[in-house]
């Protein structure tokens, strides 16, 4: 079986995916996902700890390139804009069509122990993005406010861009969702349009 050949990452990344699919994600093993890519257990776990970190093995490299996206925005003045711009304009389809990422957000629904290691991951990026407010002069309550508010604008954004098949990009929705949360904080009669994301 070849080892360290080019493209051995995506090959067990793809494999896993097809497994997780064909028979589930915990009848699913390590050394079936090595076979199906044709490379060898030991090269699996020099890749991934475990079955579970190859659904998630991209959010620690994401998470390091939003941090430094933020780092270097000119003006972080609207903390909650800030947060919300930096996240949806990261170019997402580069983890993946769009299909792959729907079926990867629905295989880490279904299982408890994925989804509570995506929640702490996702809890960590919003942490960081925190920290950067910080750094650039935010006052530490508002800087967690506008991270953790900006953070779930963004998740509800993403889930609606996953499930729609339109062509309406994920800053557009994103946008969509901040007025909608304007509204709603304006405590007045949200209109039956609004709550309705396109």
């Amino acid at each position: 079986m070849p080892r360290w050949e080019h493209g051995t990452e995506e090959r067990l990344k793809q494999a896993a995916m097809e497994l997780f699919e064909e028979q589930g994600f915990e009848k699913t093993s390590a050394v079936q996902i090595a076979q199906r890519a044709r490379v060898t257990t030991r090269t699996f776990f020099r890749y991934f700890p475990d079955k579970e970190e190859v659904l998630l093995a991209d959010a620690d490299a994401v998470k390091e390139t939003l941090v430094q996206h933020l780092l270097q925005k000119p003006d972080v003045t609207d903390t909650l804009q800030a947060v919300t711009r930096t996240l949806a304009d990261f170019d997402w389809e580069k983890l993946g069509p769009r299909q792959f990422l729907r079926q990867r957000d629905a295989m880490i629904a279904s299982d408890p122990r994925l989804l509570e290691r995506e929640l702490i991951k996702q809890q960590q990026l919003t942490d960081a993005l925190r920290d950067v407010l910080c750094r650039r002069g935010t006052a530490p309550d508002i800087a967690e406010l506008a991270a953790n508010t900006g953070s779930q604008v963004f998740r509800t954004a993403y889930r609606k861009w996953l499930e729609d098949n339109n062509d309406t990009d994920l800053t557009t929705i994103t946008e969509n969702v901040m007025s909608l949360l304007a509204a709603i904080m304006a405590r007045g009669p949200v209109p039956a349009t609004a709550a309705r994301l396109p």
